[in-house]
């Protein structure tokens, strides 16, 4: 990011490295808040409202240059001055005090829309360049948040001439703090326009993060392609940011348009970071441009084989359609999936979790199923009824993960891919969020499937290897009776392999399908794209399953039947608990 600010999607950057504001007077004369105040000044033009009727009427300026300049100079002196001896000292704003409340609802509405976008502050770490990049992140981050909020206070205070007897510490200045640098990498020369986009090193956020992206779910299916699509793309190195990821035990580098930073800083509550030392020298062995131009001006989403340098590639294009965090995540777990199977391994669409009983039984269970068939909800179910049953749980996969066979005990041993857990809170407990409201990123909370992104797990958990002692398909649209179990175990190998690879699921509006549906193997993002490779895999994991004497059956959550959302999973888990016990 070369220049001091940069605005457009609702979301501002300020540029620490380039100009850093430690006075008020620093801020009001700033080009960023010039910047702010003109996105202010022409959204309020288009919609007409008291505030530009305030404007245009009481300050007698209709000229935006005009009104710029004298709400800017009338803002300067609120730092210094009451509105009384602003009224008395210049005749041009000699109204001031007399409308003051009218001048209060312009001062409030300016603070609203600034708060109203989402705000990252950028430092970077490049040598030479006059900044902060050397200074303690975090504080300079403070303080510059504590000056916009006192400031806010100042000119309010002497515009009224009264003070508060309340004071709420709102979050006034930036939400999220980025620290950036250049990282060294072999790229080939077939993702040049790549090497000059700066790496994510150090992210600090201001939580509860509360975002609103243009979209609330995922439509399709990825596709492949067979020409590189980033041979052709529009890239503007300027505008893009490398989150550089750990999915499982593979390395990503996902490339964020700015206009998707929201997105982008989101991943940090779902994978983990990879560290300088882990990125040096190393070229990933998945990576995704999110957010890219295509020459077509065609809305893409799209994913390509990189025989020539053993990688997975994505493409998104930058398209208010693809402004959901599912584009994100699922695209990289598509191009892990495949990437797995095409290495040997089989990607499951589902959770995992390795549950401690009070008596002290232990077991390794996971559950497969699509987006809404009850994954993360049976994990809440299960830790909801902990005080009862359990002594201890451990999440090791929240939505993903890999079986692998292992070598020394030739059993099916499991791995996650994420860290966090990206949760519908439609069908969750009303207090989840609550609980979870100190470290989580909110995703249109206000909206049907409301998401919440949390973190559940070390990367140290998820990559331990456990063996699978319990596999079960979540079943969410098959009726239960109350004297029966929710539980079904399979008895034989072929019975199995016919419900996971059918892959039915009532539709909770996670994606755009609605009512029963079907994806193969549950899993839309690999194994449906690749079944050729996926088909054998299947036989080969379900059969040692079988041979190794797992538990293989189906979970009916209940969650797709109305009025069954909490008691459906709460009663599965209890059944399951009986099958752990037995």
């Amino acid at each position: 990011m070369k220049k001091e600010w940069s605005i457009s999607n609702d979301k501002i950057l300020l540029n620490f490295s380039m100009k850093y504001c430690r006075t008020e007077e620093q801020v009001l004369n700033s080009d960023a808040f010039r910047g702010v105040l003109e996105h202010f000044l022409k959204k309020n033009k288009e919609q007409p409202n008291r505030i530009y009727r305030l404007i245009s009427e009481t300050l007698q300026k209709n000229d935006l240059e005009r009104q710029i300049f004298a709400i800017t100079k009338i803002t300067k002196l609120l730092t210094i001055m009451t509105s009384k001896e602003i009224s008395e000292s210049f005749p041009e704003f000699s109204v001031l005090y007399e409308h003051k409340e009218k001048f209060r609802h312009l001062i409030e509405a300016v603070y609203k829309y600034w708060r109203s976008i989402e705000r990252y502050c950028i430092i970077q770490e490049e040598k030479g360049t006059e900044g902060l990049q050397n200074i303690n992140f975090i504080e300079s981050k403070q303080k510059f948040d504590a000056l916009i909020l006192n400031m806010y206070r100042k000119i309010t205070n002497n515009l009224s001439m009264t003070t508060p007897s309340v004071y709420r510490q709102v979050p006034a200045g930036t939400n999220v703090g980025l620290i950036v640098g250049q990282s060294i990498w072999p790229i080939p020369r077939e993702y040049v326009i790549l090497k000059d986009i700066p790496f994510i090193k150090n992210i600090v956020m201001e939580t509860p993060f509360i975002t609103y992206p243009k979209r609330n779910t995922r439509d399709g299916f990825f596709t492949e392609v067979f020409t590189n699509p980033i041979r052709r793309a529009g890239i503007n190195t300027d505008h893009f940011f490398c989150y550089p990821a750990k999915i499982g035990n593979l390395l990503a580098y996902i490339f964020i348009h700015r206009d998707f930073l929201t997105q982008g800083v989101s991943l940090s509550n779902l994978f983990q970071m990879a560290t300088e030392q882990e990125i040096a020298g190393r070229k990933p062995d998945l990576l995704y441009v999110y957010g890219g131009h295509d020459p077509n001006r065609e809305p893409k989403d799209v994913f390509y084989v990189d025989e020539v340098n053993q990688m997975m590639v994505g493409f998104v294009t930058l398209n208010e359609k693809y402004d959901y965090f599912g584009y994100l995540k699922k695209m990289s777990l598509t191009l892990h999936n495949i990437l797995q199977l095409r290495r040997g391994n089989l990607p499951i669409h589902g959770a995992m979790v390795n549950i401690v009983m009070k008596n002290g039984k232990s077991s390794n269970i996971v559950i497969v199923g699509d987006s809404g068939a009850g994954k993360s909800e049976s994990i809440e179910a299960f830790r909801s009824l902990s005080e009862d049953y359990i002594s201890d749980l451990t999440i090791i996969f929240d939505d993903m993960g890999t079986f692998h066979i292992g070598r020394k005990e030739n059993k099916i041993v499991a791995y996650g891919t994420e860290i966090g857990a990206f949760v519908r809170l439609d069908d969750l407990d009303t207090g989840y969020a609550f609980k979870e409201l100190d470290r989580s990123i909110f995703m249109n909370p206000d909206k049907i499937n409301a998401r919440l992104i949390n973190p559940v797990a070390t990367y140290k958990d998820i990559m331990q290897g456990l063996p699978v002692d319990i596999l079960l398909y979540a079943n969410n649209y098959t009726k239960v009776k109350e004297d029966e179990s929710c539980i079904d175990r399979f008895k034989t190998v072929q019975e199995a392999i016919e419900v996971f690879k059918a892959g039915r699921r009532m539709s909770k509006g996670t994606t755009t399908e609605t009512g029963l549906t079907t994806s193969y193997f549950a899993n839309p993002f690999g194994p449906q794209q690749k079944q050729d490779l996926c088909d054998p895999l299947i036989e080969k994991f379900f059969t040692k399953a079988f041979e190794t004497g797992i538990f293989v059956g189906q979970l009916k959550t209940q969650l797709g039947i109305q009025g069954k959302e909490k008691s459906g999973p709460e009663k599965a888990a209890i059944d399951l608990f009986k099958v752990i016990n037995e």
